[in-house]
């Protein structure tokens, strides 16, 4: 991160809290699920934050609670220093122009019985960005930006391929020249061809935009192609953040370990011992009490004193990580040659 990037970052997340309450007749029927429980971090100019976890570990909920696509539970969200979640409707549609979101399946996200010019062109006319005689050669530039013929605004979602459908996604999101976008999974429903090519469209759009983006993933060997810094989310809270390169080289924290020991490596000759977890992810509605990971953890210094406290973040080398024992411990990726 640049010394300007930390010195002012475009977003601030202080103790994020999203929890689902039932509704209806089942209102009082159980606890709320917790899907956030107090996360925090910051997102610098032209930066690339990634967040990993499995599924269920709540880094989508992070995602579209931050831009109030679902309202919060408790925390703050600064963009640009202003506080989002005290936004009144028109303040937040203001700010909503400089934040997008892509969605991870792009058919699901655009209207089927919209054409690709209607559905990109829509942001446009909503913040008046410009004059109805303008905005079709508006579209026909944001398609060709994000690697489509201009001629494709007349036709439907359904007449193209998923990576396809991914770049119109991209280019609706650019059409309100936001600064700052939540990548939901954006690659994970695309063939692993599509995806590098959908990758290093980001790249060069953050190069030649300026962008931020969060980018929500769970495949570490994607993150490490396109993130500067790294966040890795278990059961609603971050367990381990830093640089990415010294976060993969060595993780602190076990759950990262386990994480890493499941991406392929591309040279036949070597191989890694994988790291199965035992059990399933604990319920977010009955997490467990101390260190929310020590049922399924493998540290060797693990004892009692994982079930009772609750690690906090603090430094550990390059890293920071939320583990009782990392510091006195790292944890290196098992391999066998």
């Amino acid at each position: 991160m640049t010394a300007a990037s930390q010195a002012s970052p475009l977003l601030q997340v202080r103790d994020l809290v999203k929890h689902y309450h039932a509704t209806g007749i089942l209102r009082s029927s159980g606890p709320p699920v917790r899907a956030v429980d107090g996360v925090s971090f910051e997102v610098g100019r032209g930066e690339t934050l990634a967040l990993v976890g499995e599924s269920g570990c709540g880094k989508s909920s992070v995602g579209r609670t931050i831009l109030r696509l679902q309202e919060p539970t408790g925390g703050h969200v600064l963009f640009e220093g202003v506080d989002l979640f005290p936004l009144e409707r028109t303040e937040l549609r203001r700010m909503r122009r400089r934040m997008q979101i892509i969605f991870q399946d792009p058919y699901s996200s655009l209207n089927p019985r919209m054409t690709v010019g209607a559905a990109v062109a829509e942001g446009i006319e909503i913040h008046r960005l410009a004059p109805p005689k303008e905005i079709p050669d508006r579209v026909a530039a944001l398609l060709s930006e994000v690697g489509l013929d201009h001629s494709y605004a007349g036709r439907y979602p359904h007449e193209f391929s998923g990576g396809q459908r991914q770049r119109i996604g991209i280019a609706r999101a650019l059409a309100v020249e936001p600064s700052f976008i939540v990548c939901d999974e954006p690659v994970s429903a695309l063939d692993v061809s599509v995806q590098a090519q959908v990758l290093n469209l980001l790249a060069d759009l953050q190069r030649d935009r300026g962008l931020s983006y969060l980018f929500i993933a769970h495949d570490l060997a994607v993150v490490r192609q396109i993130a500067r810094r790294v966040a890795v989310m278990y059961l609603g809270r971050i367990v381990e953040e830093g640089p990415t390169e010294p976060l993969l080289a060595r993780p602190r924290h076990p759950y990262t370990v386990a994480l890493l020991s499941a991406v392929p490596i591309p040279d036949p000759s070597q191989r890694r011992s994988r790291i199965v977890l035992g059990g399933d992810l604990p319920s977010p509605s009955n997490p467990p009490s101390g260190c929310p990971f020590h049922p399924r953890c493998f540290h060797p210094r693990k004892d009692a004193r994982c079930t009772r406290e609750l690690p906090t973040l603090r430094p550990v080398g390059a890293t920071v990580a939320a583990c009782h024992y990392a510091e006195e411990t790292p944890l290196d990726i098992p391999a066998t040659g």
